[in-house]
């Protein structure tokens, strides 16, 4: 929950390391919440961030870097090179893999056929077409979801927003409102059922107390192997257009 009243900015400083042979982008993320550092990949572009308080310097966060170089870099090979939405390339979409086309014949769509998703308009709009479609779909799917997994508990979220949200998969506000990642649309429909059910249970339990998984397994079949697949899998998501 955020407060309200003034906020210190929060202050990036970009770098280029080089670590095993090979330069990586590094931005130092001085955030005045933060207690200690944190070293991850950056999902949202290239290299990694590392987030540290306010206190600590710039120096310290490229020593974590470098002293974490070998995890850093297997992660970053891990995650592969980014996939930007264009005709040709392979995308994921509830859990297959489909092939975007080009299809500068037709106006004003997108639709699936034959194991591709199909654009139509100009190839300078492909990009944020297909961006659009995506989303569309994974609010039609996860507000349906959502609210139907609401019901069996007797609870009515207060509003579902669908956003690109680079930290967290789901989110439920005190208030009861709920928010999710659009590039669930992309995973397995298993995987997108247990984030819903997750966050749909805190409607009831806003912990993780036993009771809160209880409420998980009533609505979900896929908790465990949800988490499991969000953590091996999730960054190559947030790669992707």
């Amino acid at each position: 929950m955020a407060l309200r009243g003034s906020r210190k900015k929060i202050q990036e400083d970009h770098h280029l390391l080089e670590i095993e042979g090979r330069e990586v982008p590094l931005i130092v993320r001085r955030h005045p919440r933060a207690r200690r550092m944190i070293l991850r990949v950056n999902t949202a572009g290239e290299g990694a961030v590392v987030t540290i308080p306010a206190h600590a310097s710039s120096a310290d966060a490229l020593d974590l870097a470098r002293r974490q170089s070998s995890w850093l870099c297997q992660h970053l090979d891990d995650m592969g090179e980014r996939i930007i939405f264009g005709d040709g390339v392979i995308i994921p979409f509830q859990g297959d893999q489909y092939t975007v086309r080009h299809r500068g014949d037709v106006r004003g769509t997108v639709w699936i056929e034959d194991g591709e998703i199909n654009v139509a308009g100009g190839i300078e709009h492909l990009s944020r077409r297909l961006g659009d479609w995506l989303r569309k779909q994974a609010r039609a799917r996860i507000v349906s979801l959502a609210h139907h997994k609401a019901e069996q508990i007797d609870k009515v979220p207060a509003r579902i927003t669908v956003r690109d949200t680079r930290t967290r998969w789901g989110s439920c506000s005190f208030k009861g409102g709920l928010s999710f990642s659009w590039r669930l649309i992309m995973a397995p429909p298993e995987i997108l059922d247990y984030v819903v059910a997750h966050e749909v249970a805190h409607l009831a339990h806003m912990n993780h107390s036993p009771s809160f998984w209880d409420t998980v397994d009533r609505l979900t079949d896929n908790a465990k192997g949800g988490r499991a697949w969000l953590s091996d899998n999730g960054a190559v998501l947030h790669r992707i257009g």
